[in-house]
């Protein structure tokens, strides 16, 4: 997602991708599933091929958030992600995580935690590793794609706004948010090199390794995977499934780890007896 961004080992200049896509279509309708990285190296070529003809054939692209949504939501995270009543980070983590939180503060700055509700600090620490890592989301796909429809005078919408994004980390139950704060700071040495693997993964097209990747990450906290993706997976691809009933082409570009695997959007829109191909 757009506010979780997911180069140290990425080549200079950076490869040619190939993003794994998926196609949905009718008599009369098309809807291309792209999964998307939302922070990428500078210079990622992305968008030719079977995916530069998808763009060019759009009629409308279908995002996470729409562009006002996105730029809506630094000012939602500051209004959601603070505490009622400040909480110590060393009444939160402990051992081997609390360090590891510590040495990122002690490098690149605090993170202002004590003040900040667990999910937040969480997501401003994946945000740090896609900066570390040299992953801009000036370079990501949901920027160009925004500049080529504006450009182009077609329409973006959104699935989702700014507010109920995060509403579904704030939602979650103290014990969920506490695990996936634990789990972000135990792995933070890591963080690094697992994004540039993922990016990697996504370069290559390669849905087994990026499918392995997701899953070991988010299979860890089994009630944030149902927030986070599954639940709007479901949402999703009920609505793909009514849109078929309309005319014409859709980009529908969301983050990858929402298209893989038995819960990701093309299974399920398979399961709703609608014919998904992947087509890149």
């Amino acid at each position: 997602m757009p506010l979780l961004l997911a180069g140290c080992g990425v080549p200079d200049p950076a490869p040619k991708a190939k993003p794994a896509m998926w196609l949905v279509e009718d008599a009369d309708t098309r809807i291309y599933l792209l999964g998307t990285m939302h922070a990428l190296p500078p210079g990622t070529d992305w968008d030719d091929g079977a995916v530069g003809q998808a763009i060019a054939s759009a009629d409308e692209l279908m995002m996470e958030l729409s562009p006002r949504e996105l730029a809506a939501a630094g000012e939602m995270f500051q209004k959601l992600a603070p505490r009622t009543a400040p909480l110590a980070i060393e009444a939160r983590l402990s051992g081997t995580a609390l360090a590891r939180y510590r040495a990122l503060e002690a490098k690149d700055g605090s993170f202002g935690g004590d003040k900040l509700d667990d999910w937040a600090v969480m997501i401003l620490i994946g945000q740090r590793a896609a900066r570390a890592a040299d992953l801009s989301p000036a370079a990501g796909v949901e920027k160009r794609l925004t500049d080529i429809f504006e450009d182009a005078d077609k329409p973006i919408r959104g699935l989702e706004s700014a507010q109920s994004q995060l509403m579904l980390f704030e939602t979650l139950d103290a014990p969920t948010q506490r695990a996936l704060l634990t789990r972000a700071a135990d792995r933070a040495n890591d963080a690094v090199g697992k994004v540039t693997a993922l990016t990697a993964a996504w370069i290559r097209g390669d849905v087994a390794a990026l499918e392995k990747m997701i899953n070991d990450d988010v299979d860890a906290v089994p009630a944030a995977r149902e927030a986070i993706i599954t639940d709007r997976n479901r949402r999703w691809a009920t609505w793909a499934k009514r849109r078929m009933a309309q005319p014409g082409t859709v980009l529908m570009a969301v983050g990858t780890g929402h298209l893989i695997g038995a819960d990701g959007v093309p299974a399920m829109l398979e399961a709703k007896g609608v014919t998904v191909t992947r087509v890149q």
